[in-house]
């Protein structure tokens, strides 16, 4: 850390960077075609540095959201290289394994760019009105049932809308007005929080996020740590039997504390349902996370 970069300066652009994300979150609120992102919150809104690490998060949205866009952004970066990402790119994808849990949340993620270098990254998610199919239901037995899957891919290129997408969009969900107007929201979401951060960067004469990224992540996990220190070592285990849909579901968890750790097993729960009833992974432990 230089000595411009003192503790008060890092705690001043942590508190900026927050303010930003509140202001995309609410950007989102406003522009978006949903009722579920309007009125409901049904949202989450990032910054992340270049490694793909959550820098600051919206209060705005919901928890399964955020933490399961944290991991999601890292898809992003494996599926495209530095050197195919543009200043005027957007990506998108519905992945429910590499997103945000089911094909109605749709991530939309955009290179970060300050003096002509990518230096990070800022992503979005909304629960859209419809995505076709028999949309999130237990009568499916499989994903192709549930609507439309939009893989990780550019929604914008250099600038141009990816209009086969847009049209395929369209065509496959019954409110095809609503569903493009949340996605276009979704863009502008994060296109605000881009020109915050540049203004912000400029501000302090900062060329890139590596700074405030070290402060962020390093006091955090110090005060995360210390808090789990503060607990006494031990485990502690449940069990739950709730409806299934076929047949009834056993939920088992076993928490443990050691010094500075916190394990969590799900050990002996009911295996994979034939129904769509199913957690993927990036879901469970968003939850997790959250509770704990």
């Amino acid at each position: 850390m230089t000595d411009r970069f003192d503790t008060i300066t890092g705690q001043v652009l942590w508190n900026r960077l927050l303010a930003i994300v509140e202001e995309q979150a609410q950007s989102l609120i406003r522009t978006a075609f949903s009722t579920s992102v309007r009125e409901a919150g049904d949202l989450s809104v990032g910054i992340y540095d270049a490694a793909g690490q959550m820098l600051a998060q919206a209060v705005t949205g919901t928890p399964g959201h955020v933490n399961s866009m944290a991991a999601a952004v890292r898809h992003f970066i494996a599926a495209f290289a530095e050197s195919e990402l543009y200043e005027v790119d957007v990506l998108i994808t519905n992945d429910p394994w590499l997103g945000t849990g089911h094909l109605h949340d749709i991530t939309v993620v955009t290179p970060l760019f300050h003096a002509n270098a990518g230096i990070g990254l800022v992503a979005c998610t909304a629960h859209v009105v419809d995505i076709g199919g028999r949309g999130f239901n237990a009568e499916a037995h499989s994903v192709f049932e549930e609507g439309f899957r939009i893989p990780i891919m550019k929604l914008v290129s250099r600038g141009q809308m990816n209009d086969s997408l847009i049209a395929l969009l369209r065509a496959n969900v019954r409110e095809p007005d609503q569903v493009v107007g949340d996605v276009y929201a979704l863009v502008a979401c994060n296109r605000v929080g881009i020109q915050r951060i540049q203004r912000v960067l400029s501000e302090y004469e900062l060329d890139d996020l590596r700074n405030i990224s070290d402060y962020i992540l390093i006091r955090s996990r110090e005060a995360t740590e210390a808090a789990i220190r503060d607990l006494p070592n031990g485990q502690a285990t449940a069990i739950m039997t709730i409806d299934g849909y076929t047949q009834a579901i056993k939920l088992c968890a076993k928490v443990e504390i050691d010094g500075n750790s916190v394990t969590c097993d799900f050990g002996g729960s009911s295996a994979v349902d034939g129904n769509g009833i199913n957690v993927p992974l990036v879901y469970t432990q968003a939850y997790a996370c959250y509770a704990l």
